[in-house]
């Protein structure tokens, strides 16, 4: 299994807009959309297959779940190549947001421009942006991975986004988040 680090854009950058099908719903959904008047927008790239993600697919319901309430917006966006990995295509994307109960849209990303944008390079990889859209988290879930036996908590996206709840920084120690490479077109 190939493990692949967030790149860990720079912190402070501004989110770059998308508008993206929801494989869902069908609709297009823009970033604008999603941030309404949130206090946080939580960008996830995740896709179907990856081991990474599998493992830790129910917490990322379970935080939306937590979090969504107290005004923090989820998104899920794949990005990977479908010709080449067809278990990510979307209607198997709507799929796993079925299987995993995900309350938050699951975006595909066909072009692969969004994940360029975001500088995206694994598969899970997190992004968290403030209310004015300035990036203030970037890296991993937390430290468990599929083989090493930690339990999957969340812990370190949900300390970020207890600090943005309180209105504190974000520590600007982050580690980077591992998972597979994301599927890029040739």
């Amino acid at each position: 299994m190939a493990q692949t680090p967030s790149t860990m854009r720079t912190l402070g950058s501004i989110a770059s807009d998308f508008k993206l099908p929801d494989v869902v719903s069908g609709k297009q959904i823009s970033l604008k959309e999603l941030k309404g008047n949130s206090k946080a927008v939580v960008i996830m790239f995740i896709c179907n297959h990856c081991p990474f993600v599998k493992h830790v697919a129910q917490e990322l319901a379970k935080l939306a779940n937590d979090y969504t309430s107290k005004g923090i917006a989820f998104v899920a966006i794949s990005s990977n190549d479908v010709v080449n990995y067809p278990d990510d295509a979307p209607d198997k994307m709507k799929e796993f947001t079925r299987n995993h109960n995900f309350s938050f849209p699951y975006l595909y990303d066909e072009s692969q421009e969004v994940a360029k944008a975001y500088n995206a390079a694994c598969t899970p990889d997190f992004f968290i942006y403030d209310s004015n859209l300035h990036l203030v988290y970037r890296g991993q879930l937390d430290e468990s991975r599929p083989s090493n036996n930690i339990p999957v908590t969340g812990e370190d996206i949900r300390a970020a986004l207890e600090h943005i709840l309180k209105n504190e920084p974000i520590p600007v120690h982050q580690k980077p988040s591992i998972g597979c490479n994301i599927k890029w077109k040739k």
